[in-house]
C-alpha cells in the first residue's frame, strides 16, 4: 500500500484535489460559501481520485486495443498547465457533444505554436486555458479520429481527467505511458487506490 512518504504525498494531493472539487462545486452554484469546507473535509474523509470506465474504439491503438479495455482514470477537477503536461492521455468532454467521453493524448498546450504540414495553412498559436489532442492511431483519418484537427483547440476545462492505468485482461494490464511529471504526480494516487485484482476482474 505504500510506505509513508507515499501515503503524505497522497494525502497532501487529496487535500489539494478536494479543495479544488469544492471550490468548482462552489463556482458552479452547487455549493454555498459556507459549505466549502464541510465538502473539502468530506472529499478528504469519503473521496477518491480515481474512476474505472470502459473505453472502446480504434482511435487510440495500439495504446489500447480497439476491442475495449478498463482505465482507470485519475480525477482532474481544475486542468490547466500545472497539473495537465504534454504526453498525457486524457479523458475528456466531446467539445460537440458534452454527453459523449473521449480519450486523447495531449500533443500541446496553451502559448505553443501549430504549425500545418499544409503550407496553404495559416499557423496560429493556442490561446490561454486551451491544449491540442490527438488520436494515437495514425493511420485513423482526421474526421474518423474526432480530435483537435476536426474541433480544433480544447479547452481545458473540458479534460476530466487522466488515464493511469489500463486492464485488457487478467494477463495483460499495466501503467498508461503519460508524462514523466504526470507519472511523478500520480505515483502515490496509484500505490493507493490502485486494486489490480479489481481492475482485472472487470476485463
Amino acid at each position: 500500500m505504500g510506505s509513508p512518504v507515499t501515503w503524505a504525498r497522497y494525502f497532501l494531493t487529496k487535500i489539494r484535489v478536494s479543495f479544488a472539487q469544492s471550490i468548482r462545486s462552489y463556482e458552479l452554484g452547487k455549493i454555498k460559501e459556507r459549505e466549502i469546507y464541510d465538502h473539502v473535509v468530506k472529499n478528504v474523509v469519503q473521496g477518491r481520485l480515481t474512476f474505472k470506465r470502459l473505453f472502446k474504439g480504434a482511435e487510440m491503438t495500439p495504446t489500447f486495443a480497439s476491442q475495449g479495455e478498463t482505465l482507470l482514470i485519475r480525477s482532474l477537477p481544475r486542468p490547466s498547465p500545472r497539473s495537465v503536461f504534454v504526453g498525457d492521455v486524457v479523458m475528456l468532454k466531446d467539445p460537440d457533444d458534452p454527453e459523449r467521453e473521449l480519450v486523447r493524448r495531449v500533443a500541446a498546450l496553451e502559448g505553443e505554436e501549430m504549425v500545418s504540414s499544409n503550407d496553404d495553412d495559416e499557423g496560429f498559436k493556442l490561446e490561454p486555458g486551451t491544449c491540442w489532442v490527438l488520436c494515437d492511431n495514425e493511420g485513423i483519418s482526421p474526421k474518423e479520429a474526432v480530435d483537435s484537427r476536426t474541433f480544433g483547440p480544447l479547452r481545458m476545462s473540458n479534460i476530466i481527467g487522466r488515464a493511469i492505468y489500463y486492464s485488457r485482461s487478467a494477463v495483460e494490464h499495466g501503467f498508461v505511458q503519460n508524462s514523466d511529471e504526470a507519472m511523478h504526480v500520480d505515483s502515490p494516487v496509484l500505490a493507493v487506490e490502485l486494486d489490480v485484482e479489481e481492475m482485472t476482474s472487470q476485463s
